[in-house]
């Protein structure tokens, strides 16, 4: 069954069917329920939370609303008093709640028009759920200086049926003391253009890049060429990619995160307490300007495009909003500059589909983009030089029907910064690796079940001079094991699930280690060590 199909399987199954066999018995930990109920815990991730500088903090209302349409919420933002209009760390706080019914929903905040969030809902139990997000929106701080227009929207359907009332508050907290260093300006795009002020000498853009929407490309890393029986179709198949174009020019490529929402892969019940990596904090995607610095900095504004490799014409279904953070040369009017390399490699993408009793798609695609510029700037010339290389490997098996839907996926985005002037040359390289390992199968008594382990990991490691100076592991892993009974009212799925997620971060600023796992929707370990 398509991950797709599952979302629609989903509605009518919520509304009740015929019934089916339940589910065999398992084996469970003490004072864990034989299946899932009306409720369970809270909504919880292991990643870390946001440190919080001790001192004098103001705190400040953004947005406060309950989303029960596609009406976006609109107030005012005015920055807060008695904490100065520098500091040393800003933090978002979202708390929710929802009971009910109610899909999974995406949404997004912006204050002056800069995206500074976004997220995707949990699915609520019938008795209600709470839950919160932190994020550290710090390098926003130019646009929280000055009194700006909120918008925020938790797009949502509320009827008969899907009765979930999805109520926010989003605060921000402004930590005095020592400043942050933080972007001079943040800016957005102005019917598709950018101008940035003359003397910008570094410029880094970044783009909330999500595939959703209900269709095909929510998942669209099961997409497989039109030749192939299967209900997600791309004339390309899977391979998606993140450009960034300057003037027509590609300046930037990434690889998107299989973002897997809370009702993804046909299966809430494995991300009713936990949710995939990024759900609920969508990261952006960066990309490093500054060797177009020479370019962008004339004064006048450049069009400035972002396009997903990979989408059959005329398809909607990704959002790409872009934020540009600049950093200025407070002793120059005008930085000059010129674009010394662009080198564009082969865009490699093939997938082969080789039919049978189990059919399967194999897929293979590739990518590397060098840039190189310098800027003339008031402490001397410096040169910046990103090379970046995408890689893809997946291989998709299905069956007639798709009661069998399986996906082992790869993907890589490798980058390597070097900015050489003033001092030694400094080198930053960043190796992300995404990782999928799923099926759904559906067997006797319409039983369905989802196997599924996601992996999002990164090392990043900077030199200068030879020497590393500072270096971070991440290994974000969440597996899961869930079955349910299709075609039966709610009170008769007989849902089971076993999920647990292990975040790491080791490095040169510390190490984090925490465990979570829980069962039939109860919290049945917490642990945190390194």
């Amino acid at each position: 069954m398509s991950m797709f199909a599952g979302a629609t399987l989903l509605a009518s199954t919520l509304l009740g069917a015929s019934p089916a066999p339940a589910a065999e018995p398992a084996d469970v930990p003490a004072g864990v329920p034989a299946e899932f109920g009306t409720d369970w815990h809270d909504p919880i991730t292991a990643a870390p939370p946001v440190t919080e500088p001790s001192g004098k903090s103001c705190r400040v209302t953004v947005a406060e609303a309950q989303f029960r349409d596609f009406t976006p919420y609109k107030g005012t933002y005015t920055p807060p008093r008695g904490c100065g209009d520098r500091w040393s760390k800003v933090v978002l706080r979202m708390d929710g709640k929802v009971k009910g019914r109610q899909f999974d929903r995406l949404g997004h905040l912006h204050v002056g028009g800069v995206e500074i969030f976004r997220t995707s809902t949990p699915e609520p139990s019938p008795d209600g759920i709470e839950w919160s997000v932190e994020k550290d929106v710090t390098r926003y701080s130019d646009t929280f200086r000055r009194s700006q227009d909120v918008e925020m929207l938790i797009g949502n359907v509320v009827d008969d049926t899907y009765t979930g009332v999805i109520d926010v508050k989003v605060t921000l907290t402004f930590y005095a003391g020592r400043p942050a260093a933080t972007p001079d300006r943040v800016l957005t795009l102005q019917d598709g253009t950018l101008t940035t002020p003359r003397n910008s000498e570094r410029i880094v853009a970044e783009v909330y890049a999500t595939g959703s929407g209900g269709g095909c490309e929510e998942f669209w890393y099961l997409s497989v060429p039109d030749e192939a029986p299967y209900s997600c179709k791309a004339a390309g198949g899977p391979y998606r990619e993140v450009q960034i174009k300057v003037d027509g020019q590609l300046a930037g490529i990434a690889a998107p995160f299989p973002h897997v929402w809370t009702g993804g892969w046909s299966n809430p019940f494995l991300w009713y307490v936990t949710p995939g990596p990024r759900a609920f904090d969508v990261k952006p995607i960066e990309y490093d300007l500054t060797p177009f610095a020479g370019i962008l900095n004339d004064g006048r504004p450049h069009r400035v495009e972002v396009s997903v490799v990979g989408v059959p014409e005329g398809q909607s279904g990704w959002s790409a909003p872009v934020n540009v953070l600049v950093r200025q040369d407070a002793k120059s009017k005008h930085v000059t500059g010129k674009l010394t390399t662009h080198q564009v490699g082969d865009l490699a993408n093939s997938s082969t589909y080789t039919p049978g009793s189990e059919h399967q798609v194999d897929t293979e695609g590739s990518h590397r983009l060098t840039v190189a510029g310098y800027v003339d700037t008031s402490h001397g010339r410096v040169a910046t030089t990103v090379s970046r290389t995408l890689t893809n490997t997946s291989t998709h098996r299905w069956t007639d029907g798709e009661n069998l839907d399986a996906l082992d996926a790869t993907w890589g985005d490798d980058e390597l910064v070097t900015v050489d002037g003033r001092g030694p040359a400094r080198t930053t390289r960043t190796q992300r690796t995404y990782t999928m390992d799923g099926s759904i199968t559906i067997g006797a008594g319409d039983r369905l079940r989802t196997v599924l382990t996601l992996g999002d990991r990164a090392t990043v490691g900077t030199t200068q001079a030879g020497r590393r100076i500072a270096w971070s592991w991440l290994d974000d892993t969440v597996e899961g094991d869930a079955s349910w009974t299709l075609n039966v009212p709610r009170d008769q799925r007989h849902a089971v699930g076993t999920t647990s997620e292990r975040y790491r971060l080791y490095g040169s600023d510390g190490c984090y280690d925490r465990s979570l796992t829980s069962v039939q929707g109860v919290l049945t370990e917490d642990r945190s060590g390194c």
